[in-house]
């Protein structure tokens, strides 16, 4: 399957190429790059006074560059741009900052050569991997810069799993090194490819996240024979929310017809919050992460680059603007990890309802003998570590300061630190489901032998049992929880 990028790209379509699909542009796209090319060419051929163009960028904005210089400019930029630190991003990630990278200049406000976009989209096509850096960036320009070299032939990326110096990875792909022209590379440096396509990933993350917090969940109420009542559409209607009202068809759903269920009726008046509260806790986070979609999409709509071109050949005009600055996509990240911090920390809540024995009405810590097995005692506290480093994680990165550029650039809004920290947040999420899943099954076993459970619930016991089979200390558990993750991260929960 093909992504057809006409007017703007939506976060669904970056995640798509991001798992494998190519990138093509429509006519009306391509001609959108080409003409602001030749408004480009015009500002050069005129000489006028242009930011990045024929002047320096930064804080040296006022140097006035030649035009014998300006392609030298270019990949001058790129060469110092390229300064990102740390472990190297992922395939994934590195094609969705790519497709996100296409669909800036294709916005036909850039002035990048069409052989520009057409690379970057060989590089998706035959799925060249430049290396990426996780860190260094205050908001944008490193990431993209370390695409930039593969495309002047430096650096290094990775052609069908080889890892390779830039100039061979062109070659491998029937490529030669490009020269770049006046403001190719402050372009290619530019705008917010980088955290609008991290975010894209963890928006595709986070729904499949969501869908399996409800089911872990579902499984979780019923091993704790939980009311019911709690959930009634008319009851979660008192407090207007479209992720409440989900998550509670989705828990009424799952659960119905459920023995386990009906053999507890009435055992207590109300259950403690970390089962009654889940529809507003994981419809919180659905709320919240409605809201991110809504906010990517916006960004994918946008023009990133600065200075962007309008205008015509003959009356060109440059906008020098801060569109590059992304607090909006920062604090829609920071938002939505928060969310997710919380869903983890709930889920850990009940993992020590379901393996304490003062309140489960279970063996202790659901092990087969208790006393010479310890069972999901330990499960516990590594479940209960991962969501304390979420804890740290999910200070917001849109209240960090930081100067460059000689004062010139002297506000951050920091979109690239906080979708790398959802990111982050993600992977212990989904560890921590992992656990409560494993446990919450295991449960499960130990119920269905005095009562039926729901299919629903049934159905998620029955997937997790082809992966993984009931624990009784005769393995590392560590290989189950990873094994259960890997689960979550990339498969969607059965239906309910």
């Amino acid at each position: 399957m093909t992504i057809l990028l006409d007017k703007a790209l939506t976060w669904r379509d970056v995640a798509h190429v991001a798992e494998g699909e190519d990138l093509a542009l429509s006519q009306e796209a391509w001609d959108r790059v080409a003409y602001a090319r030749r408004i480009v060419e015009a500002l050069v051929k005129n000489g006028a006074r242009a930011y990045g163009i024929t002047t320096g960028v930064g804080a040296l904005s006022d140097t006035v560059v030649d035009r014998e210089a300006q392609s030298r400019l270019s990949r001058n930029i790129v060469m110092s741009h390229a300064c990102g630190v740390g472990p190297l991003l992922a395939r994934r990630e590195v094609r969705a900052v790519i497709a996100a990278q296409i669909a800036n200049f294709a916005h036909g406000h850039s002035g990048v050569r069409p052989d520009i976009v057409r690379y970057l989209c060989r590089f998706l096509e035959a799925d060249c991997i430049p290396d990426m850096p996780s860190k260094g960036s205050a908001g944008y320009l490193i990431h993209n810069a370390h695409t930039a070299l593969v495309l002047i032939g430096e650096g290094h990326a990775c052609v069908a799993g080889e890892r390779m110096t830039g100039r061979a990875a062109l070659a491998a792909i029937g490529l030669e090194p490009l020269v770049l022209g006046a403001k190719e590379g402050l372009s290619l440096v530019n705008g917010t490819a980088c955290s609008t396509g991290l975010a894209c990933v963890a928006l595709a993350r986070t729904e499949r996240l969501l869908d399996w917090a409800d089911a872990i969940a579902a499984v979780t109420l019923e091993a704790a024979g939980c009311q019911m009542a709690a959930f009634d559409e008319d009851v979660l209607a008192l407090r207007p929310s479209a992720g409440i009202a989900s998550v509670g068809a989705a828990l009424r759903s799952r659960l119905q017809g459920s023995g386990i269920i009906a053999a507890a009726v009435g055992r207590r008046l109300q259950d403690a919050l970390s089962l009654r509260a889940i529809p507003h806790a994981h419809g919180a986070a659905r709320d919240v992460f409605a809201h991110a979609c809504g906010i990517v999409d916006q960004e994918l709509a946008s023009v990133t680059d600065n200075p962007a071109i309008a205008g015509t050949p003959d009356a060109p005009l440059v906008w020098s603007e801060a569109h590059a600055v992304a607090p909006a996509l920062g604090h829609a990240a920071d938002a939505l990890g928060s969310a997710i911090a919380q869903v983890a920390a709930m889920s850990e809540r009940r993992i020590d309802r379901l393996v304490n024995p003062l309140v489960s009405g279970l063996p202790p810590f659901l092990a087969t003998d208790a006393g010479s097995h310890s069972g999901f005692m330990i499960a516990q506290y590594t479940a209960a570590a991962l969501v304390n480093e979420n804890r740290r994680l999910a200070a917001p990165a849109a209240t960090d300061g930081g100067l460059t550029s000689g004062l010139q650039e002297d506000f951050l809004a920091h979109p690239t630190a906080a979708a790398n920290k959802l990111l982050a947040i993600l992977d212990n999420a989904e560890q921590v489901l992992a656990i409560e899943l494993m446990a919450g099954v295991q449960a499960q076993d130990i119920l269905a032998e005095t009562n039926s459970p729901a299919i629903g619930t049934l159905d998620v016991h029955d997937m997790v049992r082809q992966h993984v089979a009931i624990y009784a200390d005769d393995r590392p558990l560590g290989h189950d929880m990873e094994v259960l993750r890997q689960l979550i991260a990339g498969n969607p929960p059965p239906p309910a």
